[in-house]
């Protein structure tokens, strides 16, 4: 057995059986448990379709593969990685698989230096030619340019160059939601948005150990491997994830505040760790809300986009979940004039009546007042045309009327 001694992040193997979240004592590190690193690895295991859009074939890549590729061919290019880290809820779900959150995205991180344009680019090239490595056997790659497996594979590309913040983002497409995102990332002021997904685990020791053991793991002898919690307090974070908490620290830090998170949480049962305090950050995250996203079209495309990604398979939770963000912005939000935030308002309550119709269900629930006939969105379903009167649409202290426009 090897003995374990590594520092943070440090490759090292050694033996396992550490509390489920030890080296407590108010720190932001752990040492992860047998039963973790188990989870971890099936999860870095595990082949994740990339699709591709028009012609191009789906890729089958396990992220452990991703990796080290990637990471290969930007220390080839000179661009040292310091080290690499898997992010987000699949972390979360790592360190507590009962955790609620469930999970989706690949998260991981690539700690680089960005310190030029030239170092961004090169980033882009790296992560295009392993696309181009990862197309199966047969087909002609000759003619196949960076933008156009742009096109076809990649679903998301953000570079972020500011005072505080230096980091990009490849998001490649999965058509289930299941994206697999890597970030490259030089500094970034704000890593988390709530401590339940604050948690980061460094991947270096876990592929060493991969790449250099003859012998598969065992509970006796496996690699040391170590997650942080970017919120500060790993013992507390983890806490909050067991007993399913709502905590965070400065809220006007995100952007968009995290209300969407927020309202999340809440919707999968999460409680805010004080109502008292709960409510003050709630104002919080509704101004900054409304700062990034001031627009009634800027609103419409980002909870379009939010619905899109974060209830694949949840699509019943969706309605739950806007009636949720309607009354935190109706109960929170001090920043608009009154006609910015009824129109903010109209266009939630006009989303919830949109997914009631995706479902095909009526909307005879008890907080409707609603003269409906069929919008266009739903014109090729079996609908005919219904009157329905029950009690006022989503309390509120305004007089402006309650039911819906139909077009």
């Amino acid at each position: 057995m090897l003995a374990a001694a590594a520092a943070p992040g440090g490759p090292a193997a050694g033996s396992g059986g550490q509390a489920e979240s030890g080296g407590g004592g108010g720190g932001r590190f752990s040492v992860l448990t047998w039963e973790q690193v188990q989870r971890l690895d099936q999860i870095l295991g595990e082949a994740v379709p990339i699709h591709g859009r028009g012609n191009f074939p789906t890729l089958s890549v396990r992220p452990r593969t991703i990796v080290q590729v990637v990471r290969s061919r930007l220390e080839k290019k000179g661009i040292a990685v310091h080290n690499v880290r898997l992010n987000g809820s699949a972390a979360s779900h790592v360190l507590h698989q009962d955790s609620g959150l469930g999970y989706k995205d690949l998260d991981l991180i690539f700690g680089v230096d960005l310190k030029t344009e030239d170092v961004f680019q090169q980033v882009k090239d790296v992560v295009m030619d392993c696309l181009l490595d990862f197309l199966p056997e047969g087909v002609n790659k000759d003619k196949i340019t960076p933008v156009t497996l742009k096109e076809a594979y990649v679903q998301k590309l953000v570079k972020v160059c500011n005072e505080t913040d230096r980091w990009s983002l490849i998001s490649l497409s999965n058509n289930s939601g299941k994206n697999v995102e890597l970030k490259f990332v030089d500094s970034l002021r704000r890593q988390f948005e709530f401590s339940v997904d604050s948690f980061q685990i460094i991947l270096d020791s876990l592929l060493l150990f991969g790449e250099c053991s003859e012998n598969p793991m065992a509970e006796n002898f496996h690699p040391t491997v170590t997650g942080e919690s970017m919120y500060g307090d790993f013992e507390e974070a983890m806490e909050h994830l067991r007993s399913r908490v709502i905590a965070t620290r400065n809220p006007e830090e995100i952007r968009g505040g995290g209300l969407l998170k927020y309202c999340n949480l809440l919707v999968r049962g999460f409680k805010p760790k004080l109502e008292v305090d709960m409510k003050a950050l709630q104002r919080y995250m509704c101004s900054r809300f409304f700062i990034d996203f001031s627009d009634i079209g800027e609103q419409q495309r980002k909870l379009e986009c939010y619905l899109q990604s974060h209830f694949v398979g949840m699509e019943s939770k969706r309605y739950d979940y806007l009636m949720t963000l309607h009354r935190v912005v109706n109960e929170s939000t001090v920043c608009l004039m009154g006609h910015e935030r009824r129109q903010t308002l109209n266009l939630i309550a006009m989303l919830a009546v949109r997914v009631l119709a995706e479902q095909n269900i009526i909307p005879t629930v008890t907080n409707v007042t609603c003269y409906y006939q069929p919008a266009p969105y739903v014109s090729e379903i079996n609908f005919n045309y219904y009157v329905t009167h029950v009690q006022p649409f989503l309390p509120c202290s305004q007089s402006y009327p309650t039911w819906l426009p139909c077009n």
